[in-house]
């Protein structure tokens, strides 16, 4: 990696290249300036951040030491609050307080819908993310499980179009209900809407609704195959779906190096300015794709309006653990990639003059916080980057993920800490049950992972993110939002069942894809949100003894059998994620499980499985001959699940593959390894992966 120097920084050169060529032209920044303001930035919060990592470990330390004393092992949840209150880790709740954010974007602040987490690192799956705002409920239903069997042929099938075209109507009726009738029998014309103030507008024939604050377009078109056998000539039923995307530099990326750096920061950048661009080939034809344009309309009065064409974009930068060695500060060490990402992803952003944000903010979504100290350094941080950019103050808005056991149990303080700049609060249960088996590895075994997910410490994590964020006034300023829906092709089930996130009160959830975003905003149409947060605004929130009863299995009694079902499915997933992520760099994709169900997969996944064994092997529920055992089954399995790829480097009886090794070591280091993440062993070995490998003579 060729470096180059910039006030006393080490810069990969490539990088600093593209930040003085393609990001600071046009921005009114001069280079000296930017770099000299890096540097301070990076004195300044580098012993700061080194700071909370620290005691993020004194306090494991203290934790460690407790759960092995005979008092720890037994506490309830009463007796573990009286303990975390001792040493600092649970805080004193703030006086009640209001959020006030300023210039937040509607789809935050006043409208409830879909949300998508796309890799930054992939192009075209960014592209149509953010194009993702409006998508056919026609196709989503028509391709997707949502509606029992499959299309007859390759061609259209009628009789599944029919039940597409029945479902849709049925959901105008809910959503769009006329004075007489039903959707299923209006033939045009005149629209007798039961509620003429739905009409918002119209785009020559076709018929712009607005219901809970989304758009429905009703296209017309009777030179449309399906248009010209309906009725009323109804072509499509177009959905405003994914209203916010998070374009993710953190879990569902692969970024160990400047030039993976690099790459992630020109698409942010291409997003950003409006002209990132991807030619790929799909049935046979070379298609390009780009941004989507603004939508236009003419509204009941024959005024013009537009609407946006493309979801509201919101970045994740990395957390505050991990290092980069695209920078190298004045002693050599690498600096905090929480910083540079902060840094970069905003300077990016003054390129975009309204193009994605009409309010002129910055939306940064940060990640793996622990507790109001570190959301405090998190606002701070942020300070500073507004005056390196000249920035008014609390520009850049910041999401938070309620996804560390220390910021669940402290959340109200931790709100407090970024009340003005929040633009979010979330929901991680992934990553917040990686977490609390870490933080309570040496209280003793797990449950299984199945039983885990019906603990109280969930149903009371669940409910107070929603209670302390109305309590805090999020409702109207920002969004509570729920997680994601890792079954891609599941859809039925999704419908079924993901409405319970509108149901709670939260504004947005993730889904895994444009299609999925499709299906989920009808559950925007069946819920109004905002009324459901006016009925749960003033409940009490769940108690902190439930959130902190740990899901540990007292007096296990498994059989042998369920031991090694447990184990081999921990390994399998492990196994399946690992070696797209060391070998190809894939940071997240769909993975089949051990059961050959394609689940999203990113690093919170492989947290829970990785810490869940190391508990185990803690606790002697297995040993590590057992584990090795389900490591070489599992590595045969998931070679038979690869066979395909012809990219994929088989692990059964490889032991020297790097992979299969990176699998290893994050089960038997995952006990050691700082709040169970699985970033720093990944980046040791995709490093190892990615460097030249000598030549033989």
């Amino acid at each position: 990696m060729s470096m180059t120097t910039r006030a006393g920084l080490s810069i990969d050169s490539a990088l600093a290249n593209f930040l003085e060529t393609a990001v600071l032209p046009g921005t009114g920044l001069a280079s000296d300036a930017f770099w000299a303001g890096v540097a301070g930035i990076f004195a300044r919060f580098t012993p700061r951040n080194q700071a909370l990592l620290a005691r993020r470990d004194a306090l494991q330390t203290q934790i460690d030491a407790w759960y092995r004393t005979p008092e720890g092992k037994a506490a309830d949840g009463a007796a573990t609050e009286a303990f975390l209150r001792s040493i600092g880790y649970l805080v004193p709740e703030p006086a009640p307080f209001a959020v006030d954010p300023a210039h937040v974007d509607a789809e935050l602040a006043s409208t409830a819908g879909p949300q998508l987490v796309v890799p930054v690192l992939n192009a075209r799956f960014a592209l149509n993310a953010a194009n993702a705002r409006w998508g056919s409920l026609y196709d989503a239903l028509y391709g997707t499980d949502a509606l029992p069997g499959v299309p007859a042929a390759k061609g259209y099938d009628p009789q599944r179009g029919a039940h597409v075209i029945a479902w849709a109507k049925r959901f105008l009726d809910e959503a769009a209900p006329l004075t007489t009738g039903s959707w299923g029998d209006w033939t045009g014309g005149e629209l007798p809407l039961a509620n003429p103030s739905q009409l918002a507008g119209r785009n020559g024939a076709n018929i712009l609704l607005r219901h809970n604050g989304l758009h429905i377009e009703i296209v017309i078109d009777p030179a449309h195959p399906i248009g010209a056998t309906d009725p009323a000539h109804i072509a499509d039923v177009i959905l405003e779906s994914a209203i916010t995307t998070i374009c993710d530099f953190e879990d569902s990326i692969a970024a160990v190096d400047g030039a993976d750096k690099l790459a992630a920061y020109a698409n942010w950048l291409g997003l950003m300015d409006g002209t990132l661009s991807d030619t790929f080939e799909k049935n046979g034809k070379a298609i390009t794709r780009r941004l989507n344009a603004d939508r236009a309309y003419t509204a009941p009065d024959g005024s013009a309006f537009t609407l946006p064409g493309r979801s509201l974009l919101l970045v994740r930068n990395v957390g505050h653990l991990m290092t980069t060695p695209a920078v190298l500060l004045p002693d050599g060490s690498q600096a905090f990639e929480g910083i540079l990402d902060g840094i970069v992803t905003s300077a990016i952003a003054l390129h975009d003059k309204g193009r994605n944000s009409r309010t002129g903010s910055i939306y940064i979504v940060k990640p793996k916080m622990h507790g109001p100290e570190e959301a405090a350094f998190a606002d701070d941080l942020f300070d500073a980057i507004e005056d390196l950019l000249g920035l008014a103050r609390h520009t850049i808005k910041i999401g938070v993920m309620d996804e560390e056991r220390r910021t669940s149990a402290n959340l109200a303080a931790t709100i407090h800490a970024v009340r003005h700049r929040i633009m979010f609060i979330n929901t991680g249960f992934l990553d917040r049950t990686g977490d609390e088996i870490h933080t309570a590895m040496q209280a003793g075994p797990m449950l299984r992972k199945g039983e885990i997910k019906n603990c109280a410490w969930i149903a009371a994590y669940e409910d107070r993110n929603v209670q302390i964020g109305l309590a805090c006034g999020l409702s109207g300023k920002a969004q509570i939002g729920k997680g994601m829906w890792a079954m891609p092709d599941r859809m039925a089930d999704m419908l079924a069942q993901k409405i319970a996130h509108p149901r709670t009160g939260a504004n947005t959830a993730w889904v895994p894809s444009p299609t999925a975003a499709v299906l989920h905003a009808t559950h925007y149409h069946t819920v109004d949100v905002f009324a459901r947060q006016d009925e749960r605004r003033g409940e009490t929130p769940a108690p902190l003894a439930d959130l902190l009863t740990i899901p540990l299995a007292r007096a296990p009694r498994w059989t042998q059998e369920e031991i090694t079902q447990e184990l081999d499915n921990n390994a399998q997933g492990i196994l399946g994620y690992v070696v797209r992520w060391v070998e190809q760099g894939v940071g997240c994709s769909k993975v089949p499980d051990i059961n050959d169900i394609g689940l999203m997969e990113d690093r919170a996944t492989l947290r829970i499985s990785s810490q869940h064994i190391a508990n185990w092997l803690m606790h002697g529920i297995v040993t590590p001959d057992q584990v090795e055992a389900a490591l070489q089954r599992m590595a045969a399995r998931v070679d038979a699940q690869n066979a395909g790829d012809p990219a994929y480097q088989p692990m059964a009886g490889h032991g020297d593959n790097l992979a299969y090794q990176a699998a290893r070591a994050l089960i038997f280091e995952g006990a050691a390894q700082p709040s169970g993440y699985t970033e720093p062993l990944l980046h040791a070995f995709r490093a190892k992966a990615k460097a030249p490998q000598p030549v033989l003579a």
